[in-house]
């Protein structure tokens, strides 16, 4: 099936839903905002970046130059209560979304 075809029949508001989780606020990722015109994003596991490019367009009504994606898998942590079991912290995917000059994103 066409990418297009699937945005569509998901509806675009529940793509851009489904695709971006939360706005990340941390202190180097707000440096990244004020220096660079850039904003950090956790966003699925399954998203690429140019679906990640237009959940970010759609949402915010702006301009994408660039995506850059970080994947970082979960760590493993024991469970003291029961011996020998292992568990696994939750994986995680981060994109890092270059705006074009003059755009922004109002964060509350």
């Amino acid at each position: 099936m066409d990418l297009c075809n699937y945005w569509s029949a998901l509806g675009e508001a529940d793509m851009a839903g489904k695709i971006l989780k939360k706005i990340c606020y941390t202190e180097k990722f707000t440096a990244l905002a004020a220096s660079g015109n850039q904003y950090v994003f956790d966003v699925a596991i399954s998203g690429t970046k140019n679906t990640i490019r237009e959940a970010v367009e759609l949402a915010f009504g702006v301009t994408v130059l660039a995506v850059n994606v970080i994947r970082r898998d979960g760590k493993v942590r024991r469970n003291r209560m029961r011996r020998g079991h292992f568990g696994r912290t939750a994986r995680r995917k981060v994109a890092i979304v270059t705006l074009k000059d003059g755009d922004k994103i109002e964060i509350i």
